[in-house]
């Protein structure tokens, strides 16, 4: 039966069966996020189950500190760390020494600045005994001349009973005011001042004031405060117990106001089976003010009384 034209025309209107069947199949990339955002779901459900664990606080970080013994007082942890500190310089042999020969190097410092002059210098010095007042004497070394080769002592420096003298061939002279005060200052707030006098006197405070730093070792801090409000501070390395440095202040006449002196002391040997610190270095106020490089040191060699008899003038050489 031949179609007219109307039939021709709806039937070509008429979308095939073929793709609506197409259409109807899922994709498989659908699928694949599907369980991707799924297993994402899960995931974050479950994550809201667990208990979160909250940020340490500061009480729960350990401390560097050492372990306080318990019913330890800050007094009796100060008594602690001046007797582990005279342990560990030698106990007795330490306390007992008579004489001490030193060899070595020095150079001072302005407003951190070094002194490009290096001095060599030979002291000889005896320490305070029943009956025998301390002393000092410091002899500097430069050069024979440009013919003749090594170096001799020509000028000396001689420290005793609150007096300083420079003594040459030539003469003596006593030294600057300001000079013996700056050095008799400082002995009486030297370590060995501390341990022999300050520690032992009726009203004296001694009190362990936690840790510090050092440079990069951490210490043992330590304050001895005497009756009349005079207090030396002590750093104590925590593993070695040797003092690493020694601070203390002292009011200024002209400026009202207190300046701090400290030392520090590094570069530890055994000598004579004593523990002693080859590099010293001194600070005002913050400031390095003098270094000192041991290069030789001797205990306990008997020394003459004319060793310290400012009289006794020097040789011509």
């Amino acid at each position: 039966m031949p179609q007219t034209a109307e039939s021709m025309t709806h039937t070509a209107i008429i979308p095939p069966q073929t793709s609506n069947r197409r259409n109807c199949v899922p994709d498989p990339k659908n699928k694949s996020r599907m369980k991707l955002l799924a297993t994402a779901t899960l995931l974050f459900t479950a994550s809201l189950l667990v208990p979160r664990q909250l940020p340490a606080q500061a009480s729960e970080i350990p401390s560097a500190a050492p372990p306080t013994v318990a019913g330890q007082t800050a007094d009796q942890r100060g008594k602690l760390l001046i007797d582990q500190m005279i342990a560990a310089l030698g106990g007795d042999a330490w306390l007992n020494r008579s004489t001490m020969q030193l060899d070595g190097r020095t150079s001072s410092f302005f407003q951190g600045a070094p002194n490009p002059y290096i001095t060599e210098y030979h002291e000889l010095r005896r320490f305070p005994a029943p009956g025998q007042p301390g002393a000092d004497r410091v002899g500097f070394l430069t050069p024979r001349g440009m013919i003749l080769p090594g170096k001799v002592i020509d000028v000396v420096q001689i420290w005793m009973d609150g007096h300083g003298y420079e003594i040459t061939y030539k003469g003596k002279t006593e030294l600057p005011k300001d000079q013996v005060e700056e050095y008799y200052r400082r002995r009486a707030h030297s370590i060995e001042e501390v341990v022999h006098n300050w520690i032992h006197a009726p009203g004296v405070m001694i009190i362990g004031e936690g840790t510090t730093l050092v440079g990069r070792r951490i210490a043992d801090k330590v304050t001895i405060l005497t009756a009349n409000n005079d207090a030396v501070t002590l750093e104590l390395d925590s593993t070695s117990h040797l003092p690493v440095r020694c601070t203390f202040q002292w009011r200024n006449p002209q400026f009202k106001d207190f300046d701090e002196e400290s030392e520090e002391y590094d570069d530890y040997h055994p000598i004579q089976g004593l523990p002693t610190p080859l590099t010293i270095t001194r600070y005002h106020n913050g400031d390095m003010s003098n270094q000192r490089f041991l290069t030789k040191v001797v205990y306990n060699v008997p020394l003459s009384a004319d060793t310290f008899d400012p009289a006794i003038l020097l040789k011509k050489k």
